[in-house]
């Protein structure tokens, strides 16, 4: 029983509110019969303090003749306190039915005759009749207490007594019944408006903006289920707003890195324009090399659009994603092919290991040839000459592995936290040189747009290695 009205967290509020309504309706069942028990108790009272005769009882000694120690009506006399006393041919008491109040053993003529009159002032009412028992006759004397035969002596106590504990009863077990109700509905009301206070304080709460707010309800099923969405609710929200901010401030660093970067090739395009406006590239040498300088920072400026254009192409809800399921150790070795001439152009030494057998995974080819182009194009622009250079494909159960390693000069480790955030280069300073600190993000976001992951890790022989995961 204890179990059954704990368990409140896994009971519908139909059973819950069903089990407290038979939970009352036991106590009140309890309660009428505790009442009646008292009512009774002292009406019994009463009926004894007053001497109250039993209605049926029978005052003729014949009633009591054919069935004298055994019959309902000998019974009824020994409650209310008579005997019978049976007598003899010579009126000598030689038996006696019940409990001899009196010292009495034989009775002449004129006793009996004297008793059997009834007087007011005798202690006890008599009748006499006969008797055959087998081949002598007997008599049969019944005696009575005078109070028990006397009803209307005592009457009007009991009038009384009616009379003013019937209303007062009435009152009472009215009274009992409506408090016991108020009781049942405030603890009905009690346990419905609890979680439902909590509920709304919640609500109030994330309507002022604190998204941690977090409820926790002991209620029943439906106040619970109630409970877990509000939380779940609280979460979304929470990491929606949290993401939004982080979005809005990871934009407006992006503005200022943008101007930043685009400031200083620009500024550097404006100044050798003007110089050749103002006739100050007097050789055809010099010409050369300001026009050369100005088509650099242009093809600068120029990939840093692109790059921006694309990295707001990711972020955008319109943004179709084509999934195909490829062979990628081909699609590999075709990127690699790609690169193949920029790579010995550096120097570079090569390392390249794709399974014989064939890997399917389901990726974009667009997206992927990205990710793959923008790491050894990072590996080739930050390292030396001579830099081991290895792209390994390696399939597992669920997913494919791409990894990406060089033995170069490695990514300080100050920078690892923040290295796929927009405008970060693998070098400390923000140089003019080099890339233009959109190509991590841009594969970060990449890959996740395709359910994968991108990772940095080192090894003892190579500082550098990426690794890129998609599920097959």
């Amino acid at each position: 029983m204890k179990r059954l009205w704990s368990n409140r967290d896994q009971r519908p509020l139909q059973s819950s509110l069903t089990l407290d309504f038979l939970l009352f309706i036991c106590i009140l069942f309890f309660l009428v019969i505790v009442y009646y028990l008292f009512i009774n108790l002292d009406v019994t009272h009463m009926f004894e303090k007053n001497k109250i005769a039993d209605p049926d009882l029978k005052v003729e000694a014949s009633a009591y003749r054919d069935n004298l120690e055994h019959g309902i009506e000998t019974k009824r006399l020994l409650r209310s306190g008579g005997w019978i006393e049976i007598l003899g041919q010579d009126k000598k008491v030689i038996d006696v039915v019940g409990e001899k109040k009196d010292d009495v053993t034989q009775y002449t003529d004129n006793q009996l005759l004297n008793n059997l009159e009834n007087g007011e002032d005798q202690a006890y009412f008599y009748s006499l009749t006969t008797r055959n028992n087998e081949n002598e006759s007997e008599w049969l004397l019944l005696k009575i207490p005078r109070e028990v035969i006397d009803i209307s002596i005592n009457s009007d106590p009991l009038v009384e007594y009616f009379n003013h504990s019937l209303s007062y009863y009435v009152f009472l077990g009215v009274g009992m019944v409506l408090l016991l109700i108020i009781v049942y509905s405030y603890w009905v009301a009690r346990r419905i408006r609890k979680p439902l206070r909590i509920i709304t304080l919640g609500l109030k709460q994330m309507i002022e903006g604190n998204y941690d707010t977090r409820i926790s309800l002991y209620a029943e099923k439906e106040f619970s289920q109630i409970g877990e969405t509000f939380n779940y609710m609280a979460d979304v929200i929470e990491k929606t707003t949290k993401e939004k901010r982080q979005a809005e401030e990871s934009k407006k660093r992006m503005m200022v890195d943008l101007s930043h970067d685009l400031k200083t090739p620009i500024t550097s395009i404006q100044g050798f324009a003007q110089a050749l406006v103002e006739g100050r590239g007097e050789d055809e040498e010099r010409q050369k090399r300001y026009l050369t300088y100005i088509y650099n920072k242009s093809s600068q400026v120029t990939k840093l659009i692109q790059n921006m254009v694309e990295l707001l192409k990711i972020d955008s809800p319109d943004f179709l994603l084509r999934m195909e399921r490829h062979e990628l150790g081909e699609f590999i070795r075709e990127i690699v092919a790609d690169s193949y001439g920029e790579i010995e152009q550096k120097n570079f030494i090569l390392q390249l290991n794709v399974p014989e057998q064939e890997v399917f995974a389901s990726f974009d080819a667009e997206l992927l040839s990205s990710v793959v182009h923008n790491l050894i194009s990072n590996a080739l622009t930050y390292n030396p000459p001579g830099t081991h250079l290895r792209v390994e494909v390696i399939p597992s159960e669920s997913e494919v592995a791409i990894e990406i390693a060089d033995t170069g000069v490695g990514i300080p480790e100050e920078l690892w936290s923040t290295l796929f955030d927009p405008f970060v280069r693998g070098d400390k300073a923000r140089s003019t040189t080099g890339g233009t600190g959109l190509g991590l993000s841009i594969a970060m976001k990449n890959t996740e747009k395709m359910g994968g992951t991108l990772h940095l890790s080192r090894e003892k022989k190579e500082p550098t290695v990426f690794t890129i995961r998609i599920p097959k």
